[in-house]
């Protein structure tokens, strides 16, 4: 056993030693020929890698070294790093390796203690090919986000449907997905709002990107018109990243006393601080007018009333791109209905489906497919 190894000569991947992982294996390297403590370490080590979710330390280390935000991935993914950077990371990567064969070798000589998964750390050209075309930190690990009261909260799972099973308003779908990839083509693009008759499927038509082929560059970031003032610091967080963001506000309207719009006016058109290449805003709206009007603005001075109006209603014509989703026919609703009851696997005649479609469209007079999915699930109590 080599007792010189020491994990605090770490350079640019130094961030690891924070890990509980890290810290009790260099401690358990420390301790080992000199005293028998060396043994609680590795209890310390292999307890935080188990509460990591994890049983093998290269899998877990290498997890970190692709997605935590070093000195050295940082410059791999902006195109700065050095030849010098790169003898640092090159160290580091044979002197984890080191050490997690040298923690091996201690448990075979010991014999007793329980054994931890094998595996092998990833290369350095795995790794700065990986900055290279993922950036790094949780841009690089998750694909969609929260943005809220000033601070960014990653979305490990994000709900979304698959491209494959989305039905009906093709049209749509496709002038959104044709905005999108023109973005993740490095293209200035319109940003888009979305408006329309509510349960048409305008918010799972922007999630859905996050599924489609060739968006894997794309991140998708939520926030709520409260959040507003806050997003001219996100922009600035997001305009030197290497991804492509969708800075999504769903269901966004404003009363007529809500002075915020005028914030996001500046974010669409721009103010003294342009609006960064990577960044689009996308948002829903059951309105075509984002503004609420009222008669009392139609009041008084005809020249003001005209300015209120036109003032109220601007914020929808500063979306380059408005993508309308109408109610069903009656045709397109049925036939939304067989696609849906096929996908879902339901066994049931047509006839006897149509005609169970035909009642509840009496019933429930909105042709949507939130309503096709409220039949499809009522199927078993119709």
């Amino acid at each position: 056993m080599n007792p010189q190894i020491d994990l605090n000569t770490l350079t640019v991947y130094h961030n690891l030693l924070e890990l509980p992982f890290v810290s009790a294996l260099n401690e358990m390297l420390a301790r080992r020929g000199k005293d028998k403590t060396w043994s609680r370490e590795y209890g310390s080590a292999y307890f935080a890698l188990a509460q990591a979710g994890q049983d093998s330390p290269a899998a877990y280390l290498g997890q970190h070294l692709y997605y935590d935000e070093s000195p050295f991935a940082c410059a791999v993914a902006e195109g700065r790093e050095t030849e010098i950077l790169r003898h640092a990371a090159e160290h580091d990567l044979l002197l984890l390796e080191t050490a997690l064969n040298e923690a091996e070798y201690a448990l075979r000589v010991e014999g007793v203690l329980p054994v931890w998964g094998g595996g092998e750390l990833p290369t350095l050209e795995e790794l700065m090919d990986s900055y290279r075309k993922n950036g790094c930190g949780q841009f690089a690990r998750c694909k969609a986000f929260v943005w809220e009261n000033g601070g960014l909260y990653p979305v490990e799972r994000p709900d979304y449907v698959p491209e494959g099973e989305m039905l009906g308003y093709e049209r749509q779908r496709n002038q959104l997905a044709a905005n999108t990839r023109a973005l993740l083509a490095g293209h200035r693009v319109n940003n888009v709002l979305l408006y329309g008759v509510s349960g048409t499927g305008k918010s799972a038509t922007v999630k859905s990107l996050l599924g489609m082929e060739g968006m894997e560059n794309l991140r998708i970031i939520e926030l709520d018109k409260s959040d507003l003032p806050g997003i001219p610091q996100l922009v600035r967080m997001l305009g030197h990243q290497s991804q492509k963001f969708i800075l999504f506000i769903d269901d966004l309207a404003f009363d007529k006393d809500d002075r915020s719009y005028s914030i996001l006016k500046t974010i669409l058109e721009g103010g003294v601080e342009p609006r960064p290449s990577n960044v689009a805003v996308y948002a829903t709206s059951n309105r075509r007018h984002l503004v609420r009007e009222t008669f009392s603005d139609r009041a008084g001075d005809e020249v003001d009333a005209r300015e209120t109006i036109q003032e109220k209603t601007s914020l929808s014509e500063r979306f380059g791109l408005r993508i309308l989703f109408h109610e069903l026919s009656k045709p397109q609703f049925l036939q939304m209905i067989r696609d849906m009851a096929a996908q879902r696997g339901v066994e049931m005649p047509e006839e006897q489906l149509m005609a169970l479609a035909v009642k509840w469209d009496i019933r429930n007079p909105n042709r949507t497919p939130r309503s096709a999915v409220q039949f499809i699930d009522s199927l078993p109590t119709l």
